[in-house]
Formats: structure tokens, C-alpha cells, sequence
């Protein structure tokens, strides 16, 4: 005589198989976004200034702090004034072989001219001479023991970073280099 198939053991089973299945779907889908927003999004160039620390856990990266970090408080388009981890988007426009931030709202801009970009970051400080943001691409990861070159180089002269940001806002470091003499 057969054994009857117990309906809470299938059930059990079935719930063990979505949950592999949901988070090999996030895994992919974070993989995804990533590749996607170097595939289709806006290269653009920015100026910065390593600094070269170092994770045990995870090796050297470079703390890169962009030109685009710190703008004047006339940029600012919004009627509040803006507040410490407040979203905010930053417009920027091609000058001089960089990208540079031309406006910030707390609202969502819109490119008007094919040259410019949109990128998400958030406030980190607010005073009356300015503003310091954060883009979460503050950190760039090195291979082992050529974190110390680059901080040379850019200690002498601004590094140039090639960011791909994606048409959703999403942004990725692709490369790092020396400015051209």
C-alpha cells in the first residue's frame, strides 16, 4: 500500500523552492541594473581628488571627493531650503573637458540641451556658502597596491572618473584616469 503524500510537506516544499527562486531573482536583478545602467546610460566625466585608504576586509580603494561635491548655494532651485540627507538631483553640463553642476533641486530635472545630465545624490551639509553632496560613488576599489599611485598622480593633478548614469538615475563608476597633460 502506497503512503499518502502529506499536503503540508508538498506545501513546505514548494515554499522552500520560491524563496531560492526570489532570491536568485534579486541576485540577477541587481547584476542586471548594473550592467543595464553602464549599457544604456549617459557617460559622463568628472574631476577629483583621491585619497587612498585601505578596508581589511575588502583591500584598497580610492575616496574620491568630485568637484561636483561641493557647489555654491545659488545653484540651489526650490522654495525650502535644503535639509541634511535630502534627496536631491544635480544637473550638469559639459565645461571645460568635465562635467560641472549647473542646478540642484529636490525635484526631479529634466535635461533641456543633448549634452546634459541628471544625477541623484543627496545633501550632506547645508551653509550659506554652500552646499556638500554625496553620490554614492565616493568609493572606487582598486586592485591590490595601485591605490597609492593613483592618490600620487591625483595629488599632483585631478583624476578624471568616467560614470555611466542610467535614463532611471542610477549611476556607476566605469573607469578612472589621469588628466591629460
Amino acid at each position: 500500500m502506497a503512503t499518502p503524500v502529506s499536503t503540508t510537506s508538498f506545501t513546505h516544499r514548494r515554499l522552500i523552492k520560491l524563496a531560492v527562486a526570489a532570491q536568485m531573482l534579486f541576485i540577477l536583478a541587481v547584476a542586471g541594473a548594473g550592467y543595464a545602467t553602464t549599457a544604456l546610460g549617459r557617460t559622463v566625466t568628472l574631476r577629483t581628488t583621491p585619497v587612498d585608504p585601505r578596508d581589511l576586509l575588502y583591500g584598497d580603494y580610492l575616496r574620491l571627493t568630485y568637484s561636483i561635491s561641493q557647489v555654491p548655494p545659488t545653484l540651489w532651485q526650490g522654495p525650502q531650503p535644503p535639509r541634511k540627507h535630502q534627496p536631491v538631483y544635480v544637473l550638469l553640463r559639459p565645461q571645460n573637458g568635465a562635467y560641472e553642476a549647473t542646478a540642484v533641486s529636490a525635484t526631479e530635472l529634466t535635461p533641456t540641451a543633448p549634452d546634459q545630465a541628471v544625477l541623484r545624490g543627496w545633501v550632506t551639509d547645508s551653509w550659506r556658502h554652500g552646499l556638500r553632496l554625496r553620490y554614492n560613488l565616493e568609493r572606487y576599489y582598486v586592485p591590490e597596491a595601485t591605490g597609492k599611485e593613483l592618490q600620487k598622480t591625483g595629488g599632483r593633478r585631478p583624476l578624471l572618473v568616467k560614470v555611466s548614469v542610467a535614463p532611471w538615475g542610477q549611476a556607476r563608476i566605469t573607469r578612472v584616469e589621469e588628466l591629460p597633460k
